[in-house]
């Protein structure tokens, strides 16, 4: 099994006392393939840590799916606008094949911050890297090409055969026809 703390710490170290009290909040959870880890229309309380297999955030426009992002192995999967505010959000978490994940319970890690400033420091870097790959998501579909945002898929991921063709689609904000176009250049 992978260590999920081991992730943590290639962001931000931590010193032995900090790193033991963040490992007892690690709760190891195994899913299937399509299995919904949090409900739309519920409150973000947990955060998830991608161990093996993959993850996205979706929601439904006009009853068509959309894939909002992406979590492989190593990152942070959460429904950040939820959590920080506790409202009910319109998003959900699935896995896009069998995964396993590492749950944080939000209360006891915000309760680990007081305790451990490393711990808060940890997660603020990791929060700050998630926001900065939001606004470049954001950046993305206002500056770039379909193919640009494609390629970049790409580049990021060596997951892209595992992923469904109509969640690639959603998530680069094109129909399925106009993805097999693009695929068919490459």
């Amino acid at each position: 099994m992978v260590d999920a703390l081991a992730y943590l710490e290639q962001t931000h170290a931590l010193p032995p006392k900090a790193a033991e009290a963040l490992r007892n909040t690690l709760h190891y959870r195994s899913y299937k393939k399509n299995d919904v880890v949090q409900k739309m229309g519920s409150v973000c309380n947990t955060l998830y840590l991608v161990v093996t297999g993959s993850a996205r955030i979706y929601y439904y426009k006009d009853g068509t799916d959309i894939t909002e992002h992406f979590a492989f192995p190593g990152a942070l999967i959460v429904r950040a606008e939820s959590l920080f505010t506790g409202n009910p959000t319109a998003k959900g978490i699935q896995t896009l094949e069998k995964s396993q994940l590492a749950a944080i319970d939000a209360k006891a890690l915000f309760a680990l911050y007081d305790a451990f400033p490393e711990i808060e420091r940890l997660f603020r870097l990791l929060f700050e890297r998630e926001l900065v790959h939001a606004v470049k998501r954001l950046e993305s579909l206002q500056f770039q090409s379909a193919r640009q945002r494609y390629l970049e898929l790409m580049a990021n991921t060596d997951y892209i055969a595992k992923i469904p063709l109509k969640y690639i689609a959603s998530y680069l904000g094109i129909t399925q026809v106009s993805l097999s176009r693009i695929r068919a250049t490459l």
